[in-house]
């Protein structure tokens, strides 16, 4: 069996995604909820403030669109749908500004599509600019961007920003990933035609059966069902990341799940982060490239959790685009780390042993001090 009561839960958690769905931010009706929202980010707040660090992946730009332009009318079509996340997307974004600066916190809008984290470019600049804004104390808001993709609009495969939600969660080494829904989680049967239905409190493996629990249709303004909700979390218990479905309406249901308090049906990782970002980088080496060390960056890089700064570089091997996997090796040829290069091979053989502040006056351009910062690397 998949699914087990299961009473224990890890926590508390310190790095959360928090995926926020239409329905949720809406209230069930066609427009924004401003008091569920501000009770929403109330919360965000509040961990922020207790030294967390929260992502928040945002529905709602379309339900924003529609209290503008209130003359289109109710549709379907890609077309129309774009448009009214077009207008609504700034008016999302003031209204999250608005709400967190009232708190003191500021925010910073990230616009992604799925094809920007499956690009080793966009992933690399993606995950650099959310750790460094988590590291700022800043609230970074994802959303899809509905204006050039059209995956969740067509509400065929991704659904409401769930699969992105997991994506981001990877990303960024999520302790939790936290979907936030009308319901109170995943239940064995529809619970508004089946009063017995039984809220699973936890799922250890997503299997045919569960997935039968899950099928049925997404909800009315919101694009993602059930389904869509357990494949993220599916996704994201592979990437070592913990998941939770609950009920977003549910009074202080942030601060109970960042406690690590029985709410909704957990999906605990099947792996560890480490692991997990281990067997990713490994798998994408192809033994392409390869940075030699001197013994100073050897072992900043291996008791000192320091990034690659270009003055420990000795050699290059292999030709290598930035933003790709390569091996980190010393000069007796042990390897000792792996990561993402901020720079290409062609550039790196130019910085080798310069300091980082020489990087402009070298290249002419720079994308950071560090060679592979350590966000990006994994010691073996």
């Amino acid at each position: 069996m998949a699914a087990r009561k299961g009473k224990a839960r890890n926590g508390p958690y310190r790095r959360l995604v928090v995926k926020l769905g239409t329905n949720i931010l809406t209230g069930g009706t066609p427009h924004l909820d401003m008091k569920a929202m501000a009770e929403l980010v109330g919360q965000v707040a509040q961990l922020c403030k207790e030294g967390k660090e929260v992502v928040v992946i945002t529905s709602g730009a379309i339900a924003a669109g529609r209290q503008v332009l209130a003359q289109i009318a109710e549709g379907r079509d890609i077309p129309r749908r774009q448009v009214l996340a077009s207008v609504g997307q700034g008016r999302l974004m003031h209204l999250y500004d608005e709400l967190f600066g009232s708190q003191g916190i500021a925010v910073a809008q990230a616009l992604l599509t799925k094809g920007d984290l499956t690009d080793r470019h966009g992933y690399l600049n993606a995950r650099n600019t959310l750790l460094s804004l988590l590291e700022l104390g800043v609230v970074p808001i994802v959303n899809e961007n509905d204006v050039v993709s059209v995956d969740e609009i067509r509400e065929e495969i991704f659904g409401d920003n769930d699969s992105l939600s997991a994506m981001v969660a990877n990303l960024v080494d999520a302790d939790l990933l936290a979907i936030l829904t009308d319901t109170e989680g995943l239940y064995d049967a529809d619970p508004h035609t089946h009063p017995q239905a039984r809220l699973i409190r936890r799922v250890d493996r997503v299997d045919d059966e569960v997935r039968r629990w899950a099928a049925g249709p997404p909800g009315e303004r919101g694009s993602g069902g059930m389904s869509s909700k357990v494949e993220a979390a599916r996704l994201a218990a592979a990437s070592g990341v913990a998941t939770v479905i609950a009920n977003g309406r549910r009074p202080g249901v942030l601060l109970s799940l960042a406690r690590g308090e029985e709410v909704g049906t957990l999906f605990p990782p099947t792996t560890t982060r480490l692991e997990s970002r281990k067997r990713w980088l490994l798998s994408a080496l192809s033994r392409q490239g390869r940075l030699v060390v001197d013994a100073g960056a050897a072992k900043a890089l291996t008791t000192g959790n320091r990034s690659l700064l270009p003055a420990g570089v000795v050699a290059v091997a292999g030709e290598f685009d930035r933003g790709e996997a390569v091996a980190i090796a010393d000069e007796g040829g042990r390897e000792l780390a792996c990561g993402l290069v901020s720079y290409s091979s062609a550039d790196i053989q130019r910085i080798k042993g310069c300091r980082s502040d020489e990087i402009l006056a070298c290249l002419g351009y720079e994308y950071g001090e560090e060679v592979v910062h350590r966000n990006n690397l994994v010691v073996l």
